[in-house]
């Protein structure tokens, strides 16, 4: 008897035709994703979102209609059980940085590795995050920007050492399975210690614990 596959369901947003069969061409190579519908705008992502309830939206910015900034933080509202990762040209920094605060999982250049792309699906399929080279650098230049000497009222501080652990494991887009294997735990135990992290940083979604790692050093850029 074969060991059964938790599947990914994945839609695929982009107004280019050649980039959605591409990925799709890509994704045929892994049976743990399945991509269950495409869409040329920001509009049809939406409403697509909404019937195929999709675990993971590959998202591109630029777009007719509704542009897949506008999109994401509509589904993100919607659905905020879906993950979104964009795949776009543009590496502005104004994109990366409010993409960021939207709750986005993973953010990759279209002139990355493909390597990238999947990286970025396993990591997030894991419940970790994934962010292109260049995200990193820019988030840490607009984070010193913005909060400067504020650094110790992020709530780091009143961690424990194995939450300061499983924080720096979290904020660096490492799975909950691998956190557990890592330190020697359960994943349920992980799951603890993730609820009380959050809590302690007053943090809602992932993102903002990367955020708060990148401002501490805890994340290699």
């Amino acid at each position: 008897m074969g060991v059964s596959m938790d599947i990914t369901k994945i839609l695929i947003v982009d107004d280019h035709l050649i980039i959605q069969e591409g990925i799709i061409g890509l994704l045929s190579e892994y049976p743990e994703f399945e991509v269950v519908g495409t869409a040329l705008n920001g509009q049809e992502a939406v409403k697509l979102s909404e019937s195929l309830k999709p675990n993971i939206v590959i998202i591109d910015i630029g777009m007719p209609d509704m542009d897949g900034m506008v999109a994401s933080k509509q589904i993100r509202k919607l659905l905020p059980e879906i993950k979104i990762i964009v795949f776009t040209m543009h590496s502005d920094k104004e994109y990366v940085i409010d993409l960021f605060k939207t709750g986005i999982s993973a953010y990759v250049l279209k002139q990355d590795s493909t390597s990238d792309l999947i990286l970025a699906l396993k990591a997030v399929q894991g419940g970790g995050t994934y962010f292109s080279m260049l995200a990193p650098t820019v988030l840490l230049k607009h984070i010193e920007k913005l909060e400067g000497s504020q650094k110790n009222k992020d709530g780091f501080d009143n961690l424990s050492r194995r939450e300061r652990e499983v924080f720096s494991l979290l904020a660096d887009g490492k799975p909950i399975k691998k956190i557990g294997a890592q330190l020697y735990i359960s994943p349920k135990t992980v799951e603890t210690h993730k609820y009380n992290i959050m809590q302690k940083l007053n943090a809602n979604t992932m993102a903002e614990l990367t955020k708060i790692g990148i401002k501490r050093n805890l994340i290699t850029i």
